[in-house]
């Protein structure tokens, strides 16, 4: 009798032809791992023309709607921090948050595409608010545009297990860099399209943030937070991922999984990069959009020191993960091939690296085509900024 696999025992079978491809030699790593375009578009403020920058964008991608036409898409939106952080008075939108305009005109495009349900997510770290829609609307966000841009659309906080109560295992293919397998919402399984829509940002301690390192924030904090339980996830939220995902000064509770190598560096810059290249192998993202308009350098929020106001006037989006963020911290100012004791990796490894090791995508320039606006004329030097 034919046996149909559920998404789960798919990305859990596809392991073994990952581990092959993470053996291969590292020079050919670049090579192997895939290449899509990526479309760059200017956009000098928030207002009208977003809508508009973005359709022309998808449209140079060759369309939203052979991906996600009568499908279900979860949309991972960047809202970091323990609570919105004003600075300098500007809107977070303006600062380190995703733009809520940003959003309102990606979901419009998606339902215009034929989207079935549109399902917000986020897991904000170190709040115990019960909804999405409660930490966005401290931040001043109208959330019923947001419900209105098209039909269907639905929030949740992926910090807590959802209605069947029960967290979803990904297990990252290859057997994981850092941890085998990471436990999350079952939203972020139950969807036939995955959206990154994050923020053009610097991090302190990945180096850069952007459509990749988003997805740290799909680890919710009943599990991975500072104060859970030592044997099952906590009932509500338990602070920020520092203990367990940035230092490793301990594991997660027993019922999810443990690290790989406990004696593996307790290092940030090495525990974080990796965490997130396992994320995005075990959950892998379709669509990465990257909101450049109005942002900041120096660091991921107002909490870093150094921290500044930049407007690059940018939108980046592509349907590979690894080429959007590589083309996204080229127009910054950085070489994407970086390694670590360079710009922006300093005291970090590279994700981008990682992640193509792991096969996901490259992050040579050379490789990636880029459609619009030209690197030239998009650049902007975020360490002059």
């Amino acid at each position: 009798m034919k046996r149909t696999l559920n998404r789960r025992e798919f990305f859990h079978g596809m392991s073994v032809a990952a581990a092959g491809f993470c053996l291969a030699p590292s020079g050919v790593w670049a090579k192997a791992a895939p290449a899509a375009p990526v479309a760059v578009g200017k956009c000098a403020k928030y207002g009208p023309e977003v809508m508009t920058t973005l359709a022309g964008m998808f449209d140079q991608l060759g369309g939203l709607r052979q991906i996600v036409n009568g499908k279900t898409v979860a949309v991972k939106i960047n809202v970091t921090g323990n609570h919105p952080t004003v600075f300098h008075d500007l809107p977070v939108g303006e600062t380190y948050w995703i733009h809520p305009q940003v959003v309102g005109a990606v979901i419009h495009l998606l339902g215009n595409a034929g989207a079935r349900r549109i399902r917000l997510l986020e897991s904000p770290t170190g709040s115990q608010l019960a909804t999405l829609q409660e930490f966005l609307s401290m931040a001043r966000w109208n959330v019923s545009d947001l419900l209105s841009a098209a039909s269907a659309v639905e929030f949740e906080n992926t910090n807590f297990a959802g209605p069947t109560g029960k967290y979803t295992r990904f297990w990252v293919p290859g057997g994981g860099l850092l941890f085998p397998a990471y436990d999350m919402n079952r939203a972020y399984e139950d969807c036939d399209v995955f959206v990154s829509l994050a923020k053009l940002k610097e991090h302190v301690t990945a180096g850069v943030t952007l459509s990749m390192k988003n997805c740290f924030g799909n680890t919710p904090t009943t599990i991975y937070g500072d104060g859970v339980g030592q044997d099952e996830p906590s009932e509500v939220p338990q602070g920020v991922r520092g203990r367990i995902l940035h230092h490793g000064k301990r594991q997660p509770p027993k019922s999810c999984m443990a690290e790989i190598d406990p004696r593996s560096p307790r290092d940030p810059g090495y525990r974080v990069p990796r965490i997130v290249a396992d994320l995005v192998a075990a959950r892998p993202i379709h669509l990465a959009i990257i909101d450049g308009i109005e942002t900041a350098a120096g660091g991921e929020g107002p909490w870093v020191k150094n921290f500044r106001t930049v407007r690059p006037g940018l939108l980046i989006a592509g349907t590979n993960c690894v080429n959007t963020d590589a083309v996204a911290t080229a127009l910054m100012g950085f070489d994407p091939m970086a390694d670590r004791g360079t710009a922006p990796f300093e005291t970090c490894d590279s994700t981008l690296k990682l992640a193509e090791q792991l096969g996901i995508g490259t992050c040579d320039m050379s490789r990636i085509e880029v459609r619009g606006l030209s690197m030239e004329k998009g650049r902007v030097y975020f360490r002059r900024a």
